[in-house]
């Protein structure tokens, strides 16, 4: 389906029901119809179902940033956060594919049968290994600076669904996702998720955590809503 010149991945699905339902999902954008419709009501509900994918295209830009693949090439360079990495790609007979990095060098080998899923699944092995040293300082400064709680473990994570999550054993799990975002983003995760160790809910008791260490949070919470699309490998 074509949306103010770009392309965007569709399934119009006729089912038993009686209302109609639209949805943007991760793959592509479902609209829902009754059975019972009429070729000009279809017509109708499918022109409603633009307008309706041009408005939230307007309030969230970064939404399109889902369905488009980065298609990655040999010779590319990479920018996450304030490092560039050159990316050399190769394909092999082998049946897994591997990559390393070196000297800011990303080497890939992919098998044949891979794809950019593939591709961005070890950059962001990769790179979130080289960003871990740092992402573990800055979340045992913050927790230091306001919680002084108990850290077991900080990982990051090829997470797509959510920006982390923490334990009640003090495991800290971070998306990789969030080395896209700003610095001051990336905190509100980081004690968003130290946060937890005081309150494992999302009362209001957790969110006045929350407030008192970082007081403008729904700020950082705005922009990972209006812009987190974008932030991926």
């Amino acid at each position: 389906m074509e949306i103010k010149g770009k392309q965007i991945p569709a399934k119009i699905v006729r089912e038993a029901r009686r209302s109609i339902r639209a949805s943007v999902g991760k793959e592509a954008v479902t609209l829902r119809m009754p059975l019972r419709l009429s070729v000009q009501e279809q017509k109708d509900y499918l022109e409603k179902f633009k307008e309706w994918l041009e408005k939230q295209l307007e309030k969230h830009p970064a939404m399109l940033a889902r369905f488009e693949s980065k298609g990655y090439e040999s010779g590319d360079t990479l920018l996450v956060g304030k490092r560039i990495y050159v990316l050399q790609i190769s394909y092999t007979d082998k049946s897994s594919s591997s990559g390393k990095l070196k000297n800011g060098v990303i080497t890939l080998n992919l098998s044949q049968a891979a794809n950019q899923q593939t591709a961005a699944s070890l950059l962001s092995r990769l790179v979130g290994k080289d960003f871990l040293p740092e992402i573990t300082r800055r979340v045992l400064e913050l927790n230091a600076q306001y919680f002084r709680k108990p850290i077991h473990s900080v990982v990051l994570k090829h997470l797509h669904s959510r920006w982390g999550s923490c334990s009640n054993k003090g495991n800290i799990n971070l998306s990789t996702r969030l080395l896209f975002a700003p610095e001051e983003v990336r905190d509100y995760v980081i004690m968003h998720e130290l946060a937890h160790l005081v309150e494992m809910n999302h009362s209001p008791k957790f969110w006045k955590v929350v407030a008192e260490v970082m007081p403008d949070y729904k700020e950082k919470k705005k922009w990972l809503k209006e812009n987190g699309e974008a932030c991926r490998f």
